[in-house]
């Protein structure tokens, strides 16, 4: 389904639904997947000086929350992290990023649960981004779709 239009939006990014397992298993424990998100928000294009992770628990399940003060993610910003394989960063002041491949969110999100939810804010712009196995697990869904929402929410 790659450059495939739907209802006038063009999927720029599809897979089975069980690559978002199958990519977390390159994580052996837990603890490196929490190391791969903390290493996004070190990341010289993010900028964050602090980063803070908590756990709660929401109608009996365990959640994980990471939260920075880095730059934040516009819409496409956000599209081109959750798309799989797809990174465009650089060195910034010598300050060599992490991320170099483009899959260390979707493989360490998914190594921790089976649904991870992004909000963003990057001036007046706010991006929400979603993983979420269960979902497509409960649709029978064939194809993950990594694609654009319509719509620009600014305040």
């Amino acid at each position: 389904c790659l450059g495939e239009t739907r209802s006038g939006v063009t999927f720029s990014n599809c897979l089975a639904p069980k690559f978002l397992h199958t990519n977390s298993t390159s994580h052996t424990w837990p603890f490196s997947a929490i190391a791969e998100l903390i290493d996004n928000a070190y990341d010289p294009d993010v900028a964050a000086k602090h980063i803070w992770i908590d756990k709660t628990v929401i109608k009996e399940n365990i959640c994980l929350t990471f939260m920075d003060d880095g730059n934040g993610m516009d819409r496409d910003t956000m599209h081109k992290m959750l798309s799989f394989g797809f990174s465009d960063k650089v060195a910034v002041k010598g300050h060599v990023p992490v991320g170099l491949y483009g899959n260390g969110f979707k493989s360490g999100s998914m190594r921790l649960g089976k649904d991870a939810i992004v909000f963003s804010k990057n001036g007046k712009s706010m991006s929400i981004g979603l993983l979420s196995q269960s979902y497509h697990e409960a649709i029978k869904a064939e194809h993950v779709l990594v694609w654009k929402h319509l719509y620009l929410i600014h305040y």
